[in-house]
């Protein structure tokens, strides 16, 4: 399979419960700590899948996501958010920059992250 996934996340223990949970489930994964850290492992690493964050220290998912669809590649990248928000003001923000899906970390199981990413890999 070989498919490629980026998270980007900066809370250690959550970022390291999806990681896990990817990789055992086959996929390649390659992790940032915040926007900027990201942003340099996409561009670098051209994953076929995002997963972001939005509530970051230094630059956070917005700002990532507006520079990452800036670069030629990037501009088509699959993105999909990871917010412990679900309120509509940053959801419809994250939509603007041309989002796949969102995830609400809050309502969602690890096997649910994993199935999206399946969903969203394979369609």
């Amino acid at each position: 399979m070989d498919k490629h996934i980026l998270i980007v996340e900066d809370e250690p223990d959550i970022r390291e419960a999806i990681s896990e949970a990817i990789t055992e489930s086959g996929f390649r994964v390659s992790i940032a700590e915040n926007g900027s850290v990201g942003l340099r492992v996409a561009i670098k690493e051209k994953p076929d899948l995002i997963l972001l964050d939005i509530i970051m220290p230094i630059m956070d998912g917005h700002e990532m996501l507006k520079k990452l669809r800036q670069d030629p590649w990037g501009k088509s990248v699959k993105v999909v958010m990871l917010t412990s928000m679900d309120d509509i003001n940053n959801i419809g923000s994250a939509h603007e920059g041309k989002i796949t899906d969102y995830i609400i970390k809050a309502h969602s199981s690890l096997d649910e992250i994993v199935k999206k990413v399946r969903e969203v890999i394979f369609t």
